[in-house]
């Protein structure tokens, strides 16, 4: 079981770190040659290319033997198409990795082809977790988590946006049985992290997606008034929503589900589940089950996701299955 000091905990809050210096450097200079549109619309940029190519490389450095479940492929990177695309990726990782030719950063980025499974130790990874808010110099996270026997043990959220101790810029880490932590971008200057002591949920403040189609904000309303909140809710892109729960900037993050048979995907939770709950808090789906990260590379046997700082979980969960749409 990792521990803070432990090397695969080092190398993972190292390989972040290193991946948001080129996050933010690309999106300070991003353009509209900056991004592709994948098959479900959503937006990949240089940067969740860049992200990956490092983060990886860096993993494979020191655990070649640990698989990955990675959100991205360079698939679109080979295609003749996407030359630009693909040349500005090199340009950006070599800039951090001058070692690199053009297809060892392809290969690090298709080392996330891992299926996932309750067995075994896997790695899983979202290079940035939060796209539309990355190009819209909003929130996004770098989110990689290590996966044991179906369970995260080790959870990293680079949160280049969000305020920290030190100015702008954070990154949140957990290991299972010793807590979670609020990092600088640089150095090991760090405080331990809780959730809030909000005592009932009609004081609570709501944090929930930007995107409309990623939670249902009708529905997320009606459970606010159910509670008895009365509270404007936080809108923000990423798990910076499990960030802002674990350590007591809000106490309730829905992601309700909008429509009938969608799969929540690991990578989109690993890292933020584990830093909420070692924080002090519960997460679930919307029926109360934990989260099954060993069913593959979804959350399959789940439905939804409820975060909290937990004392009145049950009551948030009740809430969001009376007011379920028919």
């Amino acid at each position: 079981m990792p521990s803070f000091n432990h090397f695969s905990a080092r190398l993972a809050i190292d390989a972040v770190r290193q991946a948001a210096v080129l996050c933010t450097r690309v999106r300070a200079s991003l353009n509209s040659d900056g991004s592709l549109a994948k098959a479900d619309n959503s937006p990949v940029t240089i940067a969740d290319y860049g992200s990956q190519a490092v983060i990886l490389h860096l993993l494979s450095q020191k655990n070649p033997e640990i698989p990955v479940v990675a959100e991205e492929d360079a698939n679109a990177l080979h295609d003749p198409a996407n030359e630009t695309l693909a040349t500005e990726v090199r340009q950006e990782v070599r800039r951090l990795l001058p070692d690199l030719d053009g297809d060892a950063i392809l290969a690090a980025i298709d080392r996330g082809n891992h299926t996932g499974g309750n067995q075994g130790t896997f790695w899983t990874l979202d290079p940035i977790d939060g796209t539309k808010g990355f190009l819209r110099n909003d929130q996004y996270a770098i989110a990689l988590a290590l996966i044991q026997d179906g369970r995260p043990v080790l959870g990293v959220l680079g949160c280049p946006e969000l305020p920290g101790d030190e100015g702008t810029g954070c990154v949140l880490v957990a290991c299972r049985g010793e807590g979670a932590r609020q990092y600088s971008l640089t150095g090991d200057t760090y405080r331990s992290i809780g959730v809030s002591a909000t005592p009932s949920p009609a004081q609570a403040c709501f944090c929930e997606s930007v995107e409309s189609g990623h939670s249902r904000h009708d529905w997320s309303s009606l459970v606010a008034e159910k509670l008895g909140i009365t509270r404007p809710s936080v809108r923000m892109d990423s798990q910076c929503k499990y960030a802002s729960i674990a350590r007591g900037d809000s106490d309730i993050y829905l992601r309700l589900p909008t429509r009938a048979g969608y799969e929540e995907k690991i990578w989109d939770h690993a890292a933020g589940c584990l830093i909420v709950e070692e924080a002090g808090g519960t997460v679930t789906d919307i029926t109360g089950r934990p989260l099954d990260f060993g069913a593959g590379r979804t959350l399959k046997h789940n439905r939804g996701v409820i975060a909290t700082n937990g004392p009145w979980h049950t009551q948030v969960v009740e809430a969001v299955s009376a007011t379920a749409p028919a």
